[in-house]
């Protein structure tokens, strides 16, 4: 049976080592510059270096957010420097959305593994097959897409395949959102996304869409091809981290153990993946569904409710 990855979002140095410490294979944070949560924790250079050295002490990897869009300056003047003492020490893979960095990187960085992002919108078998050809080791795919789209894409393409698991969903296509800029002059495209989707509007939250939980379809997600399965949030704390990657941590093994026919999840974990964070419900996204009201929350979020 196939192996595969619990990818974990690390916000700051302490989510990553809550995901280390429960279970992830490897972990995806940015640092103080190009990454499309600017108002994560982010480390500095000096404790990016220690985080690497710290999932390699631990036999994980460490994937970069390089992720926005960059102007020119800071694409001539500025990444080279950022990336080379990252690149020295060892860092496993970059995920890129601009064509202007992917380029720029394989060119200078020779050997690092590159993550073609979620925001490149690649949606089709040809897109992947494009991007392979460019040098991609990686395809994280948009969120929106079935798992007979995913199967489509990993049929035709031997491009490695990482999808969504858990997490916010965007009301928009991945990475094509523009109305936080268009609003308030904050542009997710550059990691500034002030998230407008979530507001009411006319007394309802018209575009604020439940967060996506796969527990009950992790199998099909990976018969279809996934190899990392990827969590959303390095904007949430290290608790949130180490609660849902155990969780899914706890549930990829029992496949892996016991297939399908033993597969079967508790209501104790649905139950403790929603006190860990509630938006107003959990949905299974587009994977078996193309859109649907019920994805939606209408009313306001619950109030904040702790857990042990």
């Amino acid at each position: 049976m196939r192996t595969c990855e619990v990818l974990a979002p690390a916000g700051s140095f302490e989510s990553m080592k809550a995901a280390v410490a429960a279970g992830a294979d490897a972990v995806y944070m940015g640092g103080t510059r190009f990454g499309a949560r600017a108002y994560a924790d982010n480390p500095d250079d000096e404790w990016l270096l220690k985080a690497i050295d710290y999932v390699h002490f631990h036999g994980r990897k460490l994937y970069l957010t390089v992720n926005t869009l960059l102007k020119e300056e800071e694409l001539t003047q500025e990444l080279y420097d950022y990336l080379l003492p990252l690149y020295r020490r060892g860092l496993d893979a970059v995920i890129v959305q601009d064509y202007g960095v992917f380029a720029y990187i394989k060119e200078h960085f020779p050997g690092m593994d590159i993550h073609a992002s979620t925001q490149m919108t690649i949606a089709g078998p040809y897109g992947a097959k494009m991007i392979r050809a460019l040098g991609a080791s990686r395809l994280v795919l948009p969120r929106e897409l079935s798992l007979e789209e995913i199967r489509s894409i990993c049929k035709v393409s031997d491009i490695e395949i990482e999808a969504f698991v858990h997490g916010a969903l965007c009301y928009c296509y991945s990475g094509q959102c523009l109305l936080s800029s268009l609003i308030g002059g904050r542009s997710g495209n550059r990691g500034r996304c002030a998230q407008p989707c979530r507001l009411p509007y006319n007394g309802k939250n018209l575009m604020n869409l439940k967060d996506l939980c796969t527990l009950g379809i992790l199998p099909q997600v990976l018969e279809a091809g996934v190899y990392s399965l990827k969590i959303e949030g390095r904007m949430k704390s290290p608790r949130y981290t180490a609660g849902v990657v155990s969780i899914y941590r706890k549930y990829v093994d029992l496949y892996l153990k016991e297939g399908r026919a033993g597969y079967h999840v508790d209501q104790a974990d649905r139950d403790a993946l929603l006190a860990l964070f509630d938006r107003g419900g959990q949905s299974q996204g587009y994977y078996r569904a193309h859109n649907g009201r019920d994805m939606v929350v209408l009313k306001e979020k619950p109030e904040y409710r702790d857990v042990n």
